[in-house]
């Protein structure tokens, strides 16, 4: 992993240069086993449900996206800016259902809407759909979570709207038990054990 990874420049919400602790995993734990197909999480298919025109894609070649200096500042800005803006609320309260995947449009949201803004506005900048998979995990207090995990030439960092830091997937101390595949948002895959896997094509 590149030096300026392990210890250097981020930048805030605000344009202030703000020094982040990188990521510091063994090489060896820079990717996650990729197991069997799972089934989606019901919210991802009634999110798709009402938003058709957005999960309506054709599967694709996996990849993964190139990091740089540049682009780990804008994945740094855009995780805090959103982790800034939106303010934590469950779907009961917000919605008046147990669980709802939606854009926090007003907002609000929960951990799920986090990440979904998040992958939005990293494709809108050109980041490539196919490195920002939407993942359910199991936090350190055995709940459900989902985070976005950004798969790069570099290792799989974790976007998380319970942490203003970036770190690699195993850095976390979650559990990670599925998310989407890289070739097709639709299909998700099961999580295994902390082995290495090999980076896919890069490209961003």
């Amino acid at each position: 992993m590149k030096y300026w990874i392990r210890g250097i420049l981020a930048a805030g919400c605000l344009a202030a240069a703000i020094v982040v602790a990188a990521p510091a995993a063994a090489d060896d734990l820079l990717f996650i086993n990729v197991g069997d197909q799972a089934r989606p999480p019901i919210g991802w298919v009634e999110f798709c449900r009402h938003r058709s025109w957005e999960c309506n894609v054709a599967p694709s070649a996996a990849r993964d996206a190139v990091l740089t200096q540049k682009s780990w500042k804008e994945l740094v800005r855009i995780n805090r800016l959103v982790n800034t803006r939106i303010r934590p609320m469950t779907d009961l309260d917000h919605y008046g259902v147990v669980e709802k995947w939606a854009y926090p449009d007003d907002g609000y949201g929960d951990c799920e809407d986090y990440v979904l803004l998040k992958r939005r506005m990293l494709m809108e900048a050109g980041w490539p759909r196919e490195a920002l998979l939407i993942t359910v995990v199991r936090d350190k207090k055995g709940d459900g979570h989902a985070v976005l995990t950004v798969k790069t030439d570099q290792g799989e960092f974790v976007l998380d709207n319970q942490n203003e830091e970036i770190l690699t997937w195993s850095e976390t101390g979650y559990r990670f038990v599925k998310r989407q595949s890289q070739s097709d948002p639709n299909v998700w895959v099961s999580l295994g054990d902390p082995r290495a896997a090999t980076a896919t094509a890069t490209s961003k």
